[in-house]
């Protein structure tokens, strides 16, 4: 018998197999990097000011240029949508005697886009507005991403590959698939939320002015499959 191998290729005996059907239990990784299919924006406008009636309208106003920038570049984006909403009145410090309370209001919104020269173009012009904060962008795929698939097919190649190298170190052959499962959820690094990695940059302007489009780069992913599979082999001639 060979060294008993290490965790990385480990062979596991199930409590089923005879000796005239010997099983093998391996898993498979598979591990791509792709350049990403999407860049996601959080944009928030803001209002402030003493009555609540004209922050409101400020508001709208700066929230409806805002979404026109974004709809201006037309196929490029992917997804708009309004993610929050908040008009309130700012709490009078203690101790001052202010009476007048200062009502603030901001609208969260989330673009995403798939042109990335529309991207820079855009987040210059949002940066450039007044009351416009802009954070990202975070460099995602589509959740029907064929790197997703590629990943498991080379998770399933390199599967095969070990139960066939631990079959040939006993002088043997695979016979057939019993059982083949996900370990883990594919996707760039442990996952959508925690794996991401996403590039933050923030931007704001008080006063609009002409600037050029910044030049981003886009963060390419990472995307991994695991899978387990268990195999018969021909009894070996031990």
């Amino acid at each position: 018998m060979p060294p008993i191998p290490g965790p990385e290729e480990s062979a596991v005996t199930h409590a089923h197999p005879t000796p005239q059907a010997p099983q093998v239990t391996v898993r498979g990784e598979g591990l791509i990097e792709v350049e990403p299919e999407l860049a996601r924006l959080a944009v928030t406008v803001t209002a402030r000011g003493a009555d609540r009636s004209p922050v409101l309208a400020d508001l709208t106003r700066r929230n409806a240029e805002v979404l026109d920038l974004v709809k201006a570049r037309g196929a490029a984006v992917a997804k708009l949508e309004t993610s929050g909403l908040s008009i309130a009145p700012e709490r009078p410090r203690r101790g001052k005697g202010e009476r007048t309370r200062i009502h603030r209001g901001h609208v969260r919104i989330t673009a995403e886009l798939t042109d990335f020269a529309a991207l820079g173009e855009l987040v210059t012009e949002l940066a450039d507005r007044e009351q416009v904060e802009v954070d990202g962008p975070w460099w995602e795929l589509r959740q029907d991403s064929e790197a997703y698939a590629e990943a498991r097919r080379l998770a399933v190649a390199e599967a095969v590959r070990r139960a066939r190298a631990y079959a040939e170190a006993l002088g043997t052959s695979l016979g057939s698939l019993l059982e083949l499962s996900d370990a883990g959820p594919p996707g760039p690094g442990a996952g959508r939320g925690g794996g991401f990695s996403p590039v933050l940059t923030a931007f704001a302007a008080e006063e609009p002015g002409g600037v050029p489009a910044l030049d981003l780069e886009p963060q390419r992913r990472t995307v991994t499959a695991e899978v387990v599979a268990r195999f018969t082999m021909l009894p070996p001639a031990l």
